[in-house]
């Protein structure tokens, strides 16, 4: 069978092309043995939000005398927090289903494998295409120490399905992964403890907004050690696992009745031959221009099988550089304005250049802040912990880069983007009227915070 485009993988990057693809007329043929929506419908974003509104909620009931809600008790099924999430991904897998179906794709659910530049096959039959995009995503890491492989050590995979609240956790790993279960299961009355290789949790954010949140999720009771090396994971004959690690230069062990790794995630190339396509790869990923495209001229890798920025929302807008490059067309997504959140309790979400990679590239910058604490809308909804910090270059003002703690923090990054992609300066936005009482005052705080 032959179509204008395969793509492999029906992650958010895959099926979102396919459906941008067929809506401009091109005969699209996808592939994914495993379910649809990918790592993030199945076992990442989707699923994982789902229970951090779980935790929210339990975390807002737990605070409820401060509304005056008195004598006031609860407890959490965790069967049915589990169904919820189920049902939640059930839909949304059904709708695409629904969408694929109405467009006309031509859904296969097999794992295939190049057979050439033009060919790929699941070794019984063949599917041939003018161009080829892989989006096969990305699997969970592992830090190869002894003890790794015990069958108790869980990835994000496994933890989303377990069918009980662990009385302690032990997460390896501070990254978004990590953060999110942690602030999760203590919502959920689970003893934490965080384990961070780096000398911040959450690497990628700014480190005042990683040091901000510490400091609150500390106050929650989790425990979380940075600059400390995981060294070794055991398991007693009472089946508590043991972690060794070291910090400052000495070995200490925390006990727990479950782990956690969550050390980041790796492009999955297991078992597509890219060699038959002459298709270029490392371990790191297999390597592409700005649009997208291979050393191989009909073959496109998007999303997290590149490594370029391993989230959902940029796999989507890769397959449409993609898809536009294919066709000749010119757009004008930028790569280098991308939002991402982390969904604690309270979340974070950034934009744009850190202070520390200004500083790095030799960019002058002004910097405003400002804090929840002194916004109306958050005292009101009892959110008054969080931190505003927006970057602006120094010789033209424009904003290039916006980090933030508290409530509604992604939505206020998106904001943020939003403005960065029009070209926003410092004194434009002092003179942008945010309605009152709102939670996006904070931003128009830190502009007049800036000297």
């Amino acid at each position: 069978m032959h179509s204008d485009l395969i793509i492999i993988g029906a992650g958010p990057g895959g099926y979102e092309t396919a459906l941008a693809a067929a809506g401009r007329g091109m005969s699209v043929t996808i592939f994914d043995g495993g379910h649809l929506g990918g790592t993030c419908l199945n076992e990442g974003c989707i699923p994982t939000k789902c229970l951090c509104r779980n935790a929210e909620m339990v975390s807002q009931f737990k605070n409820g005398t401060e509304f005056g809600i008195d004598d006031f008790t609860f407890t959490v099924d965790f069967g049915k927090v589990m169904e919820r999430k189920n049902e939640v991904v059930g839909k949304l897998r059904d709708g695409i289903a629904m969408l694929f179906k109405s467009a006309k794709i031509n859904y296969v659910e097999k794992f295939v494998s190049f057979k050439d530049a033009h060919t790929v096959t699941d070794g019984e039959s063949e599917w041939t295409a003018d161009n080829i995009i892989i989006a096969t995503g990305s699997t969970s890491k592992s830090l190869p120490i002894p003890g790794h492989d015990l069958e108790c050590v869980m990835d994000s995979t496994k933890l989303l399905n377990i069918d009980y609240i662990p009385e302690s956790l032990t997460i390896i790993g501070g990254g978004v992964i990590g953060m999110e279960f942690a602030a999760i299961f203590n919502s959920f009355g689970t003893k934490v403890t965080v384990i961070e290789f780096m000398k911040q949790i959450l690497p990628p954010f700014d480190s005042d907004i990683a040091k901000r949140l510490k400091q609150a999720l500390s106050k929650k009771g989790i425990k979380i050690i940075t600059d400390a090396a995981a060294k070794k994971i055991e398991q007693n004959d009472d089946y508590e696992i043991i972690v060794t690690y070291e910090a400052k230069g000495k070995e200490e062990t925390v006990v727990s009745s479950d782990i956690l790794m969550a050390v980041g995630r790796a492009p999955r190339l297991e078992g597509l031959n890219l060699e038959a396509a002459g298709v270029e790869y490392t371990n790191r990923g297999i390597k592409v221009d700005d649009n997208m495209r291979t050393n191989v001229e009909s073959i496109y890798a998007i999303g997290d099988v590149n490594a370029r920025m391993m989230l959902a929302h940029v796999a989507t807008f890769q397959g449409l550089r993609a898809i536009n490059h294919i066709q000749g067309k010119a757009d004008s997504i930028r790569f280098d304005i991308v939002p991402s959140a982390v969904f604690t309790v309270p979340e974070c979400g950034m934009v744009g250049l850190t202070e520390k990679q200004c500083k790095d590239q030799g960019i002058e910058i002004l910097i405003g802040q400002s804090f929840f604490r002194a916004n109306g809308k958050s005292l009101a909804m009892g959110e008054p912990d969080g931190l505003v910090k927006l970057i602006f270059r120094k010789d033209d003002e424009r904003l290039i880069g916006a980090h933030i703690m508290g409530i509604e923090a992604c939505d206020l990054a998106q904001q943020c983007a939003d403005m960065m992609n029009s070209g926003m300066t410092l004194t434009r936005m002092r003179e942008i009227i945010f309605s009152h009482p709102s939670v996006s005052e904070v931003l128009l705080a830190a502009t007049h915070s800036v000297k």
